[in-house]
């Protein structure tokens, strides 16, 4: 009887212990981050239509997976957007015609080392820009990776390395060389629902210098969707004559995480 009860009192000392560690894991789990061994992924969509006066149809969409593994942390994104408008030709006829289009691809694999926090990572992003300043613009990077900053609802993280680029200027022109690349990215976890983001990316080659920020605010509408509404700029110093330096894009656009 005495070793029953002995056996009892262990086992309910053992879930109580449970039960505590999986609170302290639960509550060291930071607000940005994934559990080990899985998948994070959320995909966003935007599209507007217009009709009367003028007429038009732009989309953007956009997959962003994050994959955490015991080593290594793991990020592909695709992107697109186009823009379509109803012009007047020289013969009075009216005609669809494509002003924007444009996709990008990036993938990036950073391994943890053994400070909380700290990378080496490894980049390769390419971007198809039909009525860009740079039509083709492909990137290979490396370097370190680390927080700068982190609170129960806010983080910084910093990354830094060399590179290489090859692009394609609007003229057919090609171009390539080694680059230095800096970015950051900051999260505010403003409430329960709403999430502030801004992201900066620089890479300064020989020739030109490339740099692409976005700032967006989401908000959840439940456990799954989320509206977000984002302003992204894309920035070259070396463009063709008839070309602006900078691109800007301004989006609403529902997030669908899973």
């Amino acid at each position: 009887m005495k070793s029953t009860h002995s056996l009892a009192l262990a086992l309910a000392m053992a879930i109580t212990c449970g039960s505590a560690a999986a609170a302290d894991t639960k509550q060291t789990m930071l607000f940005d981050e994934i559990p080990i061994g899985s998948w994070s992924t959320s995909a966003e969509l935007g599209a507007i239509t217009t009709s009367g006066n003028t007429v038009g149809t732009s989309v953007t969409g956009k997959i962003d997976a994050r994959q955490e593994l015991d080593d290594w942390s793991n990020q592909y994104i695709f992107s697109g957007y186009f823009k379509e408008d109803e012009i007047t030709d020289d013969d009075g006829q009216k005609v669809r015609e494509r002003s924007a289009e444009r996709f990008s691809a990036s993938a990036k694999a950073a391994y943890k080392l053994m400070a909380d926090h700290e990378k080496l990572f490894v980049l390769a992003s390419h971007v198809n820009d039909k009525f860009g300043a740079y039509t083709k613009y492909s990137t290979l990077a490396v370097g370190h990776g680390s927080r700068w900053y982190q609170s129960s609802d806010k983080s910084v993280d910093v990354e830094f390395g060399p590179g290489y680029f090859n692009g394609t200027n609007d003229t057919g022109e090609s171009e390539h060389g080694l680059t230095v690349r800096g970015a950051a990215a900051m999260k505010w976890k403003i409430s329960q629902s709403a999430m502030f983001s801004q992201t900066l990316s620089v890479e300064r080659g020989t020739s030109n210098t490339h740099s692409i920020a976005e700032t967006s605010l989401s908000t959840k509408i439940n456990g799954t969707m989320q509206m977000k509404a984002a302003f992204s700029a894309r920035n070259d110093t070396r463009v063709p004559d008839d070309k602006k330096n900078t691109d800007t894009q301004t989006s609403l656009t529902l997030v669908y995480s899973f």
